[in-house]
């Protein structure tokens, strides 16, 4: 199959992904790759100051440089760049995406701010397909990109597509997220928030519906949070996406598109048990052999792996950790207040 010209399949990386992304990247740039001309692999080496988007960095900057090079070294479509951080680049991102106002390096977590935009900027094709390191992806077919370009091209006021959230039901509805149908020829729903864990997007569409973005501070809880850990007091970016959405009047679509469609899965855990399981776990899902308890369902769920120890580590953690995990945010729950 010939794939779309203008397309890029943009999946993000740091040191800290290297144990999962050992085995979901190949797993990723497969499900993917007939439907794409471009493969850009951002890695980001800003290291966070604590928690989990700081551990173990070190000892995985090697390993997981090995891995992008061997991913380069195989299919003259993918290349690799380093998430720049220095003055000019930051103007160029902040110009692009916020109207020249400043980007943030991280939100209230720790997590990836800046390099969400940095990606963006820096992918060739007009439709970005972006995965963060852990999403994985069943289905398989082939005709998924285009699918959703025909979507964009029909309906000026969705600005993004994602695969369908889960495996889908044999009713073709979701169990786990609240969303409307949407008018298509295959299960479809409308959402008014968005996910920066997987999107399609049109930079043209992002640039003309819904202008400059404004960085903005978490509510009460997120700045404590931010301020304890000493991270950067800004909201997540899809809920600053999110809220710029519904001034705008746009929403994201998921489709599972034609024949077998793509669906994504999220792994809520990282665990011993979860690394023990994830070179079968890919194997099934890329199989689609895929219990009928994980159906409708867009985490992994204990039918595919054992989070019961995962759930145990989770429970005993300092009450000031908890909240911090509640806090994080959550792109597939309901969308955020407007402010």
């Amino acid at each position: 199959m010939v794939p779309p010209s203008g397309v890029t399949l943009q999946i993000s990386l740091a040191p800290t992904d290297y144990p999962h992304a050992r085995y979901i990247l190949p797993h990723q740039l497969r499900q993917w790759g007939s439907q794409v001309d471009d493969v850009l692999l951002v890695v980001d080496m800003h290291r966070s100051r604590t928690g989990r988007f700081a551990v173990e960095w070190e000892q995985r900057v090697p390993l997981l440089e090995a891995l992008v090079s061997e991913a380069c070294a195989r299919d003259p479509r993918v290349r690799a760049v380093t998430v720049d951080y220095g003055a000019a680049a930051a103007r160029r991102v902040a110009d692009e995406f916020f109207g020249g106002r400043p980007v943030p390096t991280k939100d209230l977590r720790g997590g990836p701010f800046y390099s969400y935009f940095y990606a963006l900027s820096a992918a060739r094709g007009d439709l970005v397909i972006h995965a963060d390191s852990d999403m994985l992806f069943g289905g398989g077919s082939e005709h998924w990109v285009a699918d959703a370009q025909a979507l964009l091209a029909a309906d000026p006021d969705i600005l993004s597509c994602s695969p369908l959230p889960g495996p889908p039901a044999d009713d073709g509805q979701l169990v786990a997220q609240h969303a409307l149908p949407y008018a298509a020829p295959y299960p479809a729903f409308r959402f008014r928030h968005f996910s920066t864990r997987i999107f399609a997007l049109d930079r043209a569409r992002l640039a003309t519906r819904i202008g400059a973005l404004s960085p903005s501070a978490p509510p009460l809880r997120g700045r404590l949070r931010a301020a304890a850990q000493g991270n950067p007091p800004y909201d997540l970016p899809e809920n600053i996406i999110s809220r710029a959405m519904q001034h705008a009047g746009v929403i994201r679509v998921d489709l599972l598109g034609r024949d077998a469609g793509m669906w994504s899965l999220h792994p809520p855990h990282r665990s011993a048990v979860f690394y023990e399981t994830l070179p079968s776990l890919v194997a099934r899902i890329e199989a689609g052999n895929v219990p009928a308890a994980q159906r409708g369902y867009y985490n992994v769920n204990d039918s595919l792996v054992d989070w019961s120890s995962a759930r145990a580590a989770q429970s005993a953690r300092p009450w000031w950790q908890r909240l911090g995990l509640l806090v994080a945010g959550n792109p597939h729950a309901p969308p955020p207040k407007l402010l």
